[in-house]
């Protein structure tokens, strides 16, 4: 049996967990405020504070570094990495620690692990990152040559339930076509192709979601950049973190927006029904893609929780392949599922800038 330690930095808390093979022993959410983070002006900058957070979580519960098989952290935004697991070594620390990727608190995660695993000798990963894939270059071509698709998207949750269903058929992962479709805090829909994501769709090129504004007219937003009346961090705001249902409903509680539309409230039933519309035209372009013949459509994220917008979503797109209903975010259960899979043999993790 393997005892992994799982940690995932999340931007105003970290989620660490303890793991006997794939069963969760305990788990904590340690969470923190703006003015604690205040100090710190750049992400890499919390490394310290939050190892030490870490560390007072492993002594109250009373758990040893030595007990330990392997340390499992968030994957980071390094562009372009492969779906599964990376050993965590100095070039990919380095490559963590680095202004020239995109500041993100899931950078901390194989930062983190590795200073837990590396005093007792025993292996630090990430898993699926949220920048992993394996984009031919046909796909990664857009209009404008100075923006190039790099395909970031919700890997770890999407690759988990691709691999979960595939048991549930008695069929290897990699020998099915899935359409994912997460739906979360972001939406993304990605194309899994005989075990590789091959194309997706997500925050800025896909559905609107409940805080960010997906895919919208260009022509219009170029307009508001120089309109004078937003700043470049409102305009950013508008995207992620204040776009999407939150912008049109002033909420983004799914629960909240149910009640509103039962007591007949016919702006946000038309607001939701735009949401399951934009999220079925997404798995749409995505089966495109694919070139159709799939094998399933699997809607995941906590907002699959949601039957009223899932039965809207499936009004659309069933004729496409059958639908498939695996709600929830599973990244903690995720990231564990795959250092098992690393640490039995059955996948083997890779080296950062080195060609498998």
């Amino acid at each position: 049996m393997f005892k992994i330690f799982v940690i995932n930095p999340g931007s105003t808390s970290t989620r660490v967990a303890l793991y006997e093979d794939n069963t969760q022993v305990w788990a904590q959410t340690v969470r923190h405020s703006m003015e604690e983070l205040a100090p710190f002006e750049k992400v890499v900058d919390q490394l310290e504070f939050r190892l030490g957070l870490i560390r007072g979580v492993m002594a109250e519960k009373d758990l040893q570094a030595e007990e330990l098989d392997a340390v499992m952290g968030r994957g980071g935004m390094i562009p372009d990495l492969k779906m599964g697991g990376y050993y965590v070594d100095e070039a990919l620390c380095k490559e963590l620690a680095s202004d020239e990727i995109r500041a993100h608190a899931a950078n901390l995660g194989g930062l983190l692990a590795k200073r837990i695993a590396e005093p007792v000798g025993i292996p630090a990963y990430i898993y699926d990152a949220v920048t992993a894939n394996d984009f031919p270059p046909v796909a990664r071509i857009t209009g404008i040559p100075d923006v190039v698709r790099s395909g970031a998207c919700h890997v770890l949750n999407t690759h988990a339930m691709g691999i979960k269903y595939a048991e549930r058929l008695g069929r290897p992962y990699d020998e099915l076509k899935l359409c994912i479709a997460h739906l979360g805090g972001g939406v993304s829909v990605s194309a899994h192709v005989y075990g590789k994501i091959v194309d997706s769709s997500s925050e800025d090129d896909g559905a609107f979601a409940p805080e960010r504004s997906g895919s919208v007219p260009l022509m219009q937003v170029i307009d508001l950049c120089y309109s004078g009346k937003y700043s470049k961090e409102e305009m950013k705001d508008k995207v992620r973190g204040k776009g999407g249902l939150y912008a049109l409903l002033g909420t983004k509680d799914i629960q909240e927006i149910e009640h509103r539309i039962e007591e007949g409230d016919e702006w946000a039933h038309l607001v939701f029904q735009a949401q399951a519309l934009q999220i079925a035209k997404g798995i749409g372009v995505i089966t495109a893609a694919m070139k159709g013949n799939i094998d399933a459509i699997i809607l995941t994220g906590g907002m699959a929780y949601s039957k009223m917008l899932t039965d809207m979503v499936i009004d659309h797109v069933r004729f496409m392949a059958p639908v498939v209903l695996m709600p929830g975010e599973n990244e903690m259960e995720a990231l564990a599922e795959g250092c098992v899979r690393i640490l039995n043999g059955t996948e083997k993790a890779h080296h950062f800038g080195v060609k498998d």
